[in-house]
């Protein structure tokens, strides 16, 4: 949700084809989130630059799988929230988060409960290598690996729709028929946790709500975008998610 209008007023997604296949474990994966959590949508800049130094330091120490995974999503918020306000300490972040992410991606021995992670933080890094360097071509092999992070994942996080619709929503208003993929992306992550309470957390809820009222303004959805607004701020009661959007939003319906 933290993808802003001028990091990613260059990209341009591709098709996305239909598909299905096999979805890991949900709650292998759930445990997975909650190793990863700490590292995950840091909105706050000063917290990151803090978080991004202990997670280097731990990687350092000791070189595992969840810390290698912990420094490559790290890597990746750090691009997102910095790289593009000061390019000349933190340019390169998103080269780094890809490069770490495919190296996981890549190996046999990843568990297939940590895919859902790696693949969409690495589409995700890929679209903003593309947005930093201005290739084009990257921006369209991002919206390959999300359609693929979709196919096989959704089902049991909701990281490849969050990503991939925080992306799509921010594209240039002359992409619309590509913007409304994140419409198709919100909606789908707020049906599964209709159904399943657990499958998302409150700040990815938080920003989700906000999200689905900022893409529904009018008179015919005003009534539900007030209530996910309501929703998105109650979920947020210490600022670390959607509420400010959100309270913005609002005095704007």
């Amino acid at each position: 949700m933290k993808h802003t209008f001028f990091i990613l007023t260059a990209l341009i997604m591709t098709a996305t084809p239909k598909a299905h296949a096999q979805q890991p474990d949900f709650l292998k994966v759930k445990a997975t989130e909650q190793q990863l959590d700490d590292v995950m949508e840091i909105i706050d800049t000063t917290v990151l630059k803090v978080k991004l130094q202990e997670v280097e330091s731990d990687f350092r120490q000791d070189s595992s799988f969840l810390n290698k995974l912990r420094l490559g999503i790290i890597y990746h918020e750090t691009a997102l929230n910095l790289s593009f306000l000061e390019k000349t300490a933190f340019k390169g972040y998103a080269k780094k988060s890809y490069d770490l992410l495919t190296q996981l991606a890549d190996s046999p021995a990843t568990p297939t409960e940590a895919q859902p992670f790696i693949t969409s933080y690495r589409a995700s890094a890929l679209s903003l290598v593309g947005a930093e360097t201005r290739k084009l071509g990257l921006v369209g092999d991002a919206f390959l690996l999300f359609e693929k992070a979709v196919e096989k994942h959704a089902a049991a996080s909701y990281l490849p729709e969050f990503l991939r619709g925080s992306v799509a929503e921010n594209l240039p208003w002359f992409f619309f028929a590509k913007r409304k993929l994140a419409k198709k992306d919100f909606q789908s992550i707020i049906g599964k946790q209709e159904k399943n309470p657990d499958y998302a957390g409150w700040k990815v809820m938080s920003f989700t709500y906000w999200a689905w009222a900022k893409r529904h303004q009018g008179r015919k959805y005003r009534e539900r975008a007030l209530q996910y607004l309501d929703r998105a701020i109650a979920l947020d009661p210490n600022y670390q998610a959607g509420r400010e959007r959100a309270e913005k939003l609002k005095a704007d319906f």
